[in-house]
């Protein structure tokens, strides 16, 4: 059986910008159109390199900025990611409910979906799903939490309301923020309270020390290894995560090509590997057995302090030493 990538977009614009005063459309042009002074490299960029080696990737789209701006600006990101045959699936980012004017749960605020009670919860994915099927997606069948912030009751939330997968539980932030009750060793996807816990995928950098398979926080050599043990323990799925600005610079301004790169090589990897197949949640069969236990890639120190190294010079290139390119 082969192993189903999911190539996860978390799409997003920035409740943090927002709240330092961006205005809404030089936002949208940063999180999601990776506008800069040399080109764009949000998700129309993304999209061209996956569609040029026939992958599918999964767009999590948070529709909650809709609440400030209005249901338009949800609408403008999903068209383009289903025009390019993509999914989109459901993401949400509490921290908006802070400045709506209208909210959904009677102006109760929260920085993670976990915050709220498990009505509060139903409530908000139920109007997040609204909104994107408002915005011309299909109904969606799998959520992540913003900050990976959810807990069992996010769980029963969806399951409440027939969503089947859930991709919300991040081992690097397992008791920081998300608290579903996995196990940190959790590789297959898991059914709790009524919906296929989908992990995020990831290595033992170190002993003991999860690294998550995002694609910003580790090299492409260490991606490849990921994928390949993947495909050669037969995962079920290998779930990697990246977001719609992640090619840009910490502020936004400039393209890191350093990141970008990896986004290549990793689409490179996919695309050659024949144990490994790019999915969607659409695509995605349920797991033969539930919670079954795999291996995850073991710790190799060499590997890790090459990936530390790189990191250092492309923060020193791409965040603090760039010029237009």
């Amino acid at each position: 059986m082969m192993t189903h990538v999911l190539i996860t977009v978390d799409t997003e614009l920035s409740a943090g910008r927002h709240s330092a005063g961006v205005a809404a459309g030089d936002n949208f042009l940063s999180s999601i159109i990776g506008s800069t002074v040399v080109g764009e490299f949000g998700i129309g960029w993304q999209m061209d390199r996956l569609n040029e080696r026939g992958l599918r990737a999964v767009y999590f789209v948070d529709p909650m900025p809709g609440l400030i701006f209005g249901p338009q600006v949800v609408e403008r990101i999903v068209t383009p990611i289903l025009e390019r045959g993509h999914e989109v699936q459901l993401h949400i980012h509490t921290e908006w409910l802070e400045w709506a004017k209208e909210s959904p749960v009677e102006g109760r605020t929260g920085k993670n979906v976990n915050d709220f009670s498990l009505e509060d919860q139903v409530t908000l994915i139920q109007w997040a799903a609204n909104a994107l099927v408002a915005a011309g997606a299909p109904r969606p069948i799998a959520f992540r939490a913003g900050n990976f912030g959810a807990n069992d009751d996010t769980l029963r939330a969806l399951a409440r309301l027939d969503v089947v997968w859930d991709s919300s539980f991040n081992p690097d932030y397992a008791h920081r923020g998300c608290a579903i009750s996995a196990s940190v060793d959790m590789v297959d996807p898991t059914k709790m309270e009524g919906v296929y816990e989908v992990p995020v995928a990831g290595f033992w950098d170190r002993p003991s020390h999860f690294r998550p398979a995002q694609v910003c926080a580790i090299s492409a050599a260490e991606m490849r290894q990921a994928l390949r043990h993947a495909g050669a323990t037969g995962a079920h799925s290998f779930s990697l995560v990246t977001h719609s600005f992640e090619m840009l610079s910490r502020d936004r301004k400039r393209p890191n090509r350093a990141v970008m790169n990896r986004f290549v090589a990793m689409c490179d990897d996919v695309a050659a590997n024949g144990s490994l197949r790019s999915s969607g949640f659409c695509d995605l069969p349920p797991p033969l057995e539930s919670g079954t236990s795999r291996p995850r890639l073991g710790p190799d120190l060499t590997r890790t302090a090459m990936r530390i190294t790189q990191q250092l010079l492309a923060s020193w290139r791409y965040e603090h030493g760039w010029r237009p390119e």
